[in-house]
């Protein structure tokens, strides 16, 4: 990833209005009226502002490979659908799109027709878009653009608090915030009119609508998440039920333990040496598997019954998309590369190879099939309370050892440039974490430039 937050931000916003303008035109073809699709005030879209924003940054690097930059659009924005569709339905209670009834879909959220569209989208943005967006911002004078930028980031942030304020209902402090509460409505009122212009501007030019979505599938699917509701309050007197909060952070801490050990045999059984694993300063555990083990989970639960191939597939996809991501974002993040395929064959990047991905989707079998059920009945034995103040004291401590070790990480970076100690902090991480613990800690991290 070549470009500058400058440019990313400018990204984000084109992109969201965009995305806004794609999703109103299409509302319109099928419904034949204007239908505000996004859940903010103004004409902006934040779903499409991410989607751009990370196929910058993850698949920049991939331009010259037109396959795996296809593939790679395909698995972010199915990454991006299915969270955005699963947040709003959590935030609003209703479903914003449903492909439950169309084929090749994945939880109602993601379709695979769909996702390929994307995935050529991700090609067109990075070999053409970008590059175009690029050229026309050197037009524009940099000290006029920030200000563009800021005027356009107040705004935004106006308007997602005033959305915020809206869904929690708090309509006193709407009131009092006549600033925030005038903004909104305006923005509004200019979503409203762009969309209204749209919808026309469509609709002369649409012979006949798409069928809409019958509401009988909305309905089915609210059923389903009642019984799911209604079984999960049968069992209430039960610590962490189903797919919920709780469970999902005991298997992120189980998941990143036993993924410490797995690693740490591995590494033994081939290289014939014990060395660490782990991502954290304290305690032996690697994020990156606790967290594949939580999303894992939190993806393929509903389909935890389906045949072996299937979460076999779905697990070396997402596993090397996953690893995938996390390479790029420590290179960025802490200037650092944790592990290298480039000598393995079948590689892309040197960030994930052919055989781990097939690890991966092995590793997802074994999970949903073996070690989910096994420790999902674990953890529902614990007593309620306890397992609720422990869920909370380990997670805080989780989190306390990722920011630190996140620290440390960044002071060991800086020390290798020869700076020396400027605050308390530089000077307190030196001597807690010097160079030969985390040399001992990460003995695989190698520094980029």
């Amino acid at each position: 990833m070549d470009m500058t937050g400058y440019e990313l931000l400018w990204l984000f916003f084109t992109y969201s209005f965009a995305g806004w303008v794609t999703g109103t035109a299409g509302a319109a073809a099928r419904q034949r009226k204007f239908v505000d699709v996004g859940f903010l005030y103004g004409p902006w879209c934040p779903a499409y502002g991410v989607g751009g924003l990370l196929f910058a940054i993850f698949l920049t690097e991939l331009r010259d490979s037109l396959f795996f930059l296809f593939v790679g659009g395909v698995i972010l924005s199915f990454i991006v659908t299915y969270t955005t569709g699963f947040v709003l339905e959590r935030i609003f209670h209703r479903k914003w799109w449903d492909f439950s009834r169309k084929r090749f879909q994945f939880g109602g959220y993601v379709s695979l027709p769909w996702s390929v569209v994307w995935g050529l989208l991700g090609v067109l943005c990075i070999r053409f878009v970008n590059p175009f967006l690029r050229d026309v911002l050197k037009l524009l004078p940099h000290g006029v653009g920030k200000i563009i930028l800021l005027v356009l980031g107040i705004i935004f942030i106006m308007d997602f608090v005033g959305t915020l304020v809206g869904i929690l209902k708090v309509r006193s402090s709407v009131k009092k915030a006549s600033l925030l509460y005038g903004v909104a409505e305006n923005l509004q009122k200019t979503s409203d009119e762009m969309g209204g212009k749209l919808t026309a501007f469509v609709l002369r030019r649409m012979e006949r609508a798409y069928p809409r979505l019958a509401a009988e599938e909305l309905l089915r699917a609210r059923r389903e998440q009642e019984k799911e509701a209604d079984a999960a309050r049968a069992k209430a007197g039960v610590f962490a039920v189903g797919c919920c909060f709780y469970k999902l952070v005991c298997l992120f801490l189980l998941g990143a333990f036993l993924g410490d050990i797995t690693e740490t045999i591995f590494c033994y059984v081939t290289a014939g040496k014990l060395m660490s694993r782990s991502s954290v300063v304290y305690g032996p555990f690697s994020i990156v598997w606790g967290l594949g083990c939580a999303l894992l989970t939190a993806v393929l639960y509903r389909y935890k019954d389906r045949s072996d191939s299937y979460i076999f597939c779905f697990g070396t996809v997402l596993g090397g998309a996953y690893e995938y991501i996390c390479s790029v974002f420590t290179e960025l993040v802490f200037g650092t590369v944790f592990w290298d395929y480039s000598k393995i064959p079948f590689n892309l990047g040197g960030r994930i190879n052919l055989l781990y991905c097939f690890f991966w989707g092995i590793a997802a079998v074994v999970w949903m099939k073996v070690l989910y059920p096994l420790f999902s009945g674990w953890i529902e034995k614990i007593p309620k309370k306890f397992g609720t103040w422990m869920t909370w004291i380990l997670l805080v401590f989780m989190i306390y050892d990722v920011c630190l070790s996140g620290l440390a990480l960044n002071r060991y970076t800086v020390r290798q440039t020869g700076e020396g100690i400027e605050t308390f902090a530089d000077g307190w991480l030196d001597t807690h974490f010097p160079d030969e613990r985390m040399d001992r800690i990460y003995p695989n991290a190698i520094l980029v430039e």
